[in-house]
This record gives structure tokens, C-alpha cells and sequence, in this order.
């Protein structure tokens, strides 16, 4: 047998053990009874849509369709979001979906090209109070003894408080100069960046991994550049209602008070493709079905998107998001 016949023969088998996978079954159905106990209805949104997102962070995979009626190319989701709120507009209360997402250019040790979400919406809810939604779910999931942070008190902190402790800096009035300096201290050259960019890089290398060691830890208030498709904090016009979910370094969660104004979106939407284009990036066109579904009308509403692989990671103590999944995309 050759060197290549080897290394091929050996791609068919899983990442993960038999173990595992009962694992993760488990955490699934668990995750379905909370939602079940909760009276959240689930839902089952399609993969293949037909606009990509526009956030210049986030990659779509493009789909071909060969002798599709309609629109071509499509797009595999990178978020059942703009979907779910299209049901959100026609009236279907509160919802919940646990699907496969892709987005392209992502892995690593905790990325894969394709992963699980569980993403939800709840009606009237604040923003803390889905914070504290997201926090059972995770304690539900995490459970004693599998990690400690399901034994101890979650923490909320601002996103400004947390650049403070990290690196004595101001996220909101420090001048580009001093974030790109931090930026090279971490080994990037940032002088091309502008000041979301290294925003960006400085909260995913320096700040974020500093995040919720041993505990569940809330970032709030992330600046209004960055609130893509959450509400302005009407305290803080700097402000977004927006918090992330760190434990142990990682980023788990993602939560809005979802914007309701559809010129607001529309608006967004627009400065994103002008930047997509500054930066070089692949055009993409609007998702006019949500822009209408937000004219007819979305309910307020907040909602979040949880990694599962992730969550299922720190449950069981693997090292990479590999060891957690069936194929990953290189045995896909």
C-alpha cells in the first residue's frame, strides 16, 4: 500500500469516539427538553438561501444548483437568523432551531467550516432576562460534574470594562494609533486596520481568551458599530444591546435585542457593502425577504445563537472541536 493509499484509507473514520457521540446525542436531547419545558417551539429553517450576509466578518459558502428554477447561485446559511425572523414577522411566537450552519474561511482548534447552532428567540424578553435564559441552558448542558463552571455564579461585564482589565485601554476613546500598538504587542500589524478591525482582532486574541476562567462571563454593551443586527442602547448611543458568552476563553454565545426598523437594517446593510467592497471582499446582495418581513413587522424580541460543538467541548473536556464531531471538513 502507498503513502497516499494509506492516508486515504485512513479519512473515512470519525474524529470522534463512539463515546462521544453518545455524549452529544445526550446534550441534544437535553437541549431539546429545556426548549420542550420552556413551551419555545422548535423549527427547521433551510440551509440553502437565497442572499448572503452582509457583515464583513462572516464568509458565505456559495451554492450552485444545476437547473434550479429561480435565483442562482444560492448560499448554504451561516445563521438560520434572517429565516427565523421571517417567522418571528408571521406570528409564530416564540421558536428555536438547532441546525448546521457553514461559514467559509473558518478552522482552527475551535472553528470548523461547518458546525451546530442553537439559535433562539424569546417575545418581550429584555436583554437580561435572555441573558439569564442563556445562562440555564449552558448550566443544563455543562451539568455537574462535568465542568466547574456549572458550580459557579455567572458574571456580567462591559465590553469597555473588560478592554480596561485586559489592557488598560478605553475601547470607545482610544485613538487607532494606540489600538494598533496593541495590536503589533500581539504579533499583528494593524496599521492598515481600521478602528473596528482591530477592535475585532484585539477582543479575539487578547481580551476574549482572558474571558470567563472557570465561570460563565457576559460581555455586554459592544460598541454601536458592531451591533450588525441589535437595537442601540437608549442610555449610550455608543452603545449596542448586544452581549457575547465566554467560559474558559471561549466564546460560546451571541445575543441581541434585535432591531425591529427595517430602514435601520436597510441602512446597515448598505454600509457593510460599501465596506465589503473598501476591503475587497466578494459583493453580495440584500435578503429582500427580511427587509419585507421587518416592514410588515417583527415583534420585540431578543434572540441568541449558542455554539454547540463548543459547549459540548468544555462539557467534555476536548481539546479541539475535532475530537466532538463525526467528520470534520477535511473527512467530510
Amino acid at each position: 500500500m502507498t503513502a497516499a493509499a494509506g492516508t486515504a484509507s485512513a479519512d473515512w473514520r470519525p474524529t470522534a469516539s463512539r463515546e462521544m457521540l453518545e455524549r452529544r446525542a445526550a446534550l441534544l436531547a437535553r437541549a431539546r427538553g429545556f426548549f420542550a419545558a420552556r413551551g419555545v417551539l422548535e423549527v427547521d429553517t433551510p440551509i440553502v438561501i437565497n442572499a448572503p450576509v452582509t457583515d464583513v466578518h462572516i464568509h458565505s459558502a456559495r451554492v450552485t444548483l444545476e437547473g434550479s428554477v429561480g435565483r442562482s447561485p444560492f448560499f448554504l446559511h451561516t445563521s438560520p437568523e434572517y429565516a427565523m425572523k421571517r417567522l418571528l414577522a408571521a406570528g409564530m411566537g416564540d421558536i428555536y432551531q438547532i441546525c448546521h450552519v457553514a461559514r467559509a474561511l473558518e478552522r482552527g482548534r475551535l472553528h470548523n467550516a461547518e458546525f451546530t447552532l442553537i439559535e433562539w428567540y424569546r417575545l418581550g424578553y429584555s436583554l437580561e432576562a435572555l441573558m439569564s435564559e442563556v445562562e440555564a441552558l449552558v448550566r443544563e448542558l455543562l451539568g455537574p460534574p462535568l465542568h466547574p463552571s456549572a458550580l459557579r455564579p455567572a458574571q456580567q461585564v462591559s465590553y469597555r470594562e473588560a478592554f480596561l482589565r485586559a489592557i488598560a485601554l478605553d475601547p470607545f476613546t482610544a485613538p487607532p494609533a494606540q489600538l494598533a500598538e496593541h495590536a503589533r504587542r500581539a504579533g499583528f500589524d494593524g496599521a492598515a486596520a481600521d478602528r473596528d478591525e482591530l477592535l475585532e482582532l484585539l477582543m479575539s486574541t487578547v481580551v476574549g481568551p482572558g474571558l470567563g476562567e472557570g465561570a460563565l462571563t457576559f460581555v455586554y454593551g459592544y460598541p454601536a458599530t458592531q451591533a450588525a443586527l441589535a437595537r442601540l442602547d437608549p442610555d449610550d448611543s455608543r452603545a449596542a444591546q448586544r452581549f457575547e458568552l465566554y467560559c474558559d476563553g471561549i466564546e460560546l454565545a451571541n445575543g441581541f435585542h434585535e432591531l425591529t426598523s427595517a430602514r435601520e437594517q436597510r441602512s446597515r446593510f448598505d454600509r457593510d457593502i460599501k465596506e465589503r467592497r473598501r476591503l475587497g471582499l466578494p459583493d453580495t446582495s440584500l435578503d429582500e425577504r427580511l427587509l419585507a418581513a421587518l416592514e410588515a413587522g417583527l415583534p420585540d424580541c431578543c434572540g441568541v445563537a449558542l455554539g454547540f460543538d463548543r459547549t459540548l467541548m468544555l462539557a467534555t473536556g476536548a481539546e479541539r472541536i475535532d475530537a466532538v464531531l463525526p467528520f470534520p471538513i477535511e473527512r467530510a
